[in-house]
């Protein structure tokens, strides 16, 4: 059932306040994390694609499918776009067609709720073991289609228990990775008296200890930054917000943040002039995508081994073979997206009228629901913001590169997710700009509260993956 909304985000505006924990200290959150990467058993070795066990390659489309045909696809397609000045191409893409659970059971703990996580080893993670949510598994995974084990507290997510379900949402993946491919984001509230048995790779965290973790390089993994992204922590008039001020234990920009996020009067941009300037943006350009083999691709090469474009830019993919021992299954083949070069994403950030505002950029990327969705004002993956890799000119790319230490808010490298890309990482920074920057800002540009930004969220596939793993970073 669904709680009192209100309470909720009261509730979560108290666990995000709160950065340390007497339940779990931040120092004891760092040692678990040293243990369980001290005691980690893992071997990823790469494999020729057509080597991989319980994976062929289809004959004629070239495609890597699964013996089982579930799991995940690897197919080729054709894009063709009015969108920039390059009009088609065509790319390798992950068809995942299953609903995932991303699913956090949290519990209060001393008056606070506090967020079960997982120490989870994947095979692409970068520091091995990542915070994860309690939850982390495809339909694939918790049918059991791979005969392990089913994954722990399923029965709270799948309906099983009866329980308080505080957040549920299906939002997006990487558009330009994924082909149209969702997860459920959800947030399960246990009662206060029930007792949990914790096994020891799960641990008891606030919202504001795991806000400060993202604040570290590869800690939390992108499944949990997503999650999180998505916590509302409500709308309110000008004179309600003082009370939250009082709660809040601030500096002068975490008061503008909190501003930017609760504050539903003073903005630039109306929501129905948003929600105008994206319909208009979708009206006015087109995107098709259609299925094209493996082996025909222009500018991309599959030799059976790998697949990668001929000039080695944006990503490949290969074949790995791995042996991980606190899974469900603990020896397994599988495909991953390997890629050529870490990248960068970032929200440029300007007081408007007194308070923050976020440059929001409007992305087309082959794999999106929606033609477009909300990102970054900046994003740039594998690297092709690079000297020497661009295609195309990056707007706002010299803001982001050249700015002052004094005006990074954040900065910090982050995981895409490892359970399909091989040590993939992306330097996330959110940056303040001074008054000399313009307000007017090119059409696929909005200026956006956070508040805005949160009600966007509720509503599914509007915001991406990117701008939302930068979201959950923001600390009040």
């Amino acid at each position: 059932m669904l709680k009192n909304n209100g309470l909720i985000e009261i509730e979560f505006f108290k666990s995000a306040l709160t950065m340390d924990s007497e339940t779990t200290s931040n120092a004891e959150i760092l040692r678990w994390i040293e243990s369980k990467n001290a005691s980690a058993k893992t071997r990823l070795k790469q494999i020729p694609l057509d080597q991989m066990r319980c994976w062929h390659i289809n004959p004629e489309t070239g495609s890597i499918i699964h013996e089982s045909g579930k799991f995940f696809s690897i197919e080729g397609i054709h894009v063709e776009t009015n969108w920039t000045s390059l009009t088609s191409w065509d790319q390798p893409i992950i068809n995942q067609p299953e609903i995932g659970y991303l699913g956090i059971l949290v519990q209060k703990r001393n008056g606070i709720l506090h967020f079960l996580m997982q120490g989870k080893i994947e095979p692409g993670n970068l520091n091995v073991v990542q915070i994860s949510p309690t939850l982390q598994a495809t339909k694939s995974n918790y049918t059991q289609v791979h005969k392990g084990m089913k994954p722990l507290f399923l029965e709270y997510f799948n309906g099983e228990k009866k329980v308080n379900v505080l957040l549920d949402q299906l939002q997006s993946e990487q558009g330009a990775r994924f082909l149209r491919k969702r997860n459920r984001n959800i947030i399960i509230e246990v009662d206060e008296d029930e007792q949990l048995e914790v096994p020891e790779n799960f641990i008891w965290i606030t919202l504001g200890q795991l806000k400060r973790l993202i604040r570290k390089d590869n800690l939390v993994n992108m499944d949990t930054r997503t999650v999180i992204s998505g916590i509302p922590f409500g709308s309110y008039g000008t004179d309600t917000l003082k009370f939250f001020s009082a709660l809040s234990k601030s500096q002068r920009i975490n008061e503008y943040l909190l501003t930017s996020a609760l504050n539903n009067e003073i903005y630039l941009n109306d929501f129905n002039k948003i929600i105008s300037w994206m319909t208009g943006l979708k009206s006015r350009y087109d995107l098709s995508v259609t299925n094209k083999s493996l082996k025909t691709m222009t500018d991309w090469g599959f030799d059976g081994g790998s697949i990668r474009h001929k000039d080695g830019k944006y990503f490949s993919v290969i074949g790995v073979n791995v042996e991980i021992d606190n899974r469900e299954v603990v020896s397994w083949d599988q495909p991953m997206i390997k890629p050529s070069q870490e990248g960068l994403i970032a929200f440029i950030v300007k007081p408007i009228n007194g308070v923050y505002h976020f440059l929001v950029q409007a992305k087309l990327e082959a794999g999106n629901f929606d033609v477009i969705e909300l990102a970054p004002t900046v994003q740039c993956l594998t690297g092709n913001y690079r000297t020497g890799f661009e295609e195309y000119s990056v707007p706002f790319i010299n803001d982001v590169l050249e700015a002052g230490s004094e005006n990074i808010w954040y900065s910090a490298m982050q995981s895409e997710e490892g359970g399909r890309f091989y040590q993939e990482q992306n330097l996330n920074m959110i940056i303040e700009v001074g008054c000399d920057f313009p307000i007017d800002v090119p059409d696929k540009y909005c200026w956006m509260t956070l508040n805005q930004l949160s009600t966007f969220i509720v509503f599914n596939n509007y915001l991406n993956i990117a701008a939302r793993s930068l979201l959950s970073a923001v600390i009040f």
